[in-house]
């Protein structure tokens, strides 16, 4: 599989989300999407200590066992683990990488994120924590998630000369939702940070799963989700079934579409697909190899919907 460069990271172009660990998927059937996605070259592997409610670390650690160096492992800290278990201080964080590395059962993470901003902590206190576990060699390299351009910019006018600074963003980016490209991929092309786009598939909308016109799949996720409408509304599943058949008369999935189109701006690093099945993995790994004509772009914005 292609790969793609975090600073010293050589990342392959399609990943594994891993929020349905340990919510969705117990340990055996976490450890069967682990397995499946080693053998299909998927080895980034983003968590956070919240999913789960901290069993997706606890499970991908058991899953992967002796096999820790054939991945990248990349988790998150910040969200809410517990009232007293939260946000971005210096003294957390030492507290947080603790517990990642306890329970991932590895002495080192290949990419710690900041989960969301923390508005009551100086980004420039964060990062200099972060800089700490860096040269201390628990963690290779930084990264944050959900913050804008504006964020983006305060965080490297706050990292010190030589100091270890963000080299990554995540926040949702797909073909129907489309955010980031008021901004924030351009500040990332500007700053050379990678993109790293969650809720590629739209939580399932853009996997061909969910036809217009038809019931939604018995146990589909979407249906379950406490607010199915965000996606299972006449405009997004009417726009995803012209998408399908767009992909579908050159040959293509949908799924194939959503993963390609992601990956043709050269700033998106890897796109972090959730699977719970094996043969999930097998469908995303083989699905980053559609080169879009600039005629085909086109279209498909007019289709999905410009930003």
């Amino acid at each position: 599989m292609e790969t793609r460069k975090i600073g010293s990271l050589d990342v392959p172009v399609v990943g594994l989300g891993c929020n349905n660990f340990g919510g969705r998927l117990d340990a055996a059937a976490t450890a069967a999407v682990v397995n499946a996605c080693l053998d299909a070259g998927v080895t980034f592997f983003d968590t956070a200590d919240v999913y789960g409610g901290t069993r997706s670390e606890e499970y991908i650690g058991q899953a992967l066992g002796g096999r820790r160096d054939e991945v990248i492992l990349a988790t998150k800290f910040g969200g809410r683990v517990a009232d007293d278990r939260k946000g971005a201080k210096p003294e957390y964080i030492h507290c947080a990488v603790e517990d990642s590395l306890r329970r991932l059962q590895t002495d080192r993470l290949d990419l710690y994120q900041l989960h969301v901003p923390d508005p009551e902590t100086p980004i420039g206190d964060t990062l200099a924590a972060l800089d700490e576990l860096v040269r201390a060699g628990k963690v290779r390299e930084i990264g944050c998630s959900n913050f804008s351009a504006v964020q983006l910019q305060e965080a490297a006018a706050a990292t010190a000369p030589g100091a270890a600074r963000f080299l990554t963003v995540q926040n949702e980016y797909s073909l129907l939702k489309r955010d980031p490209e008021q901004g924030v991929l351009a500040e990332c092309e500007r700053q050379g940070l990678g993109f790293l786009p969650y809720f590629p598939l739209a939580s399932g909308l853009l996997t061909g799963k969910y036809r217009q016109g038809q019931p939604v799949p018995e146990g589909a996720r979407l249906a379950a989700t406490p607010n199915p409408s965000r996606w299972l509304n006449d405009d997004y599943v009417a726009r995803a079934e012209a998408l399908i058949q767009f992909a579908e008369a050159r040959g293509h999935t949908i799924l194939e579409l959503a993963v390609s189109w992601l990956l043709r701006h050269p700033t998106v690093t890897c796109v972090i697909a959730g699977a719970t099945k094996p043969e999930q993995v097998r469908a995303n790994a083989a699905s980053a190899g559609w080169k879009l004509t600039p005629e085909e772009l086109a279209e498909v914005d007019r289709i999905a919907g410009a930003a």
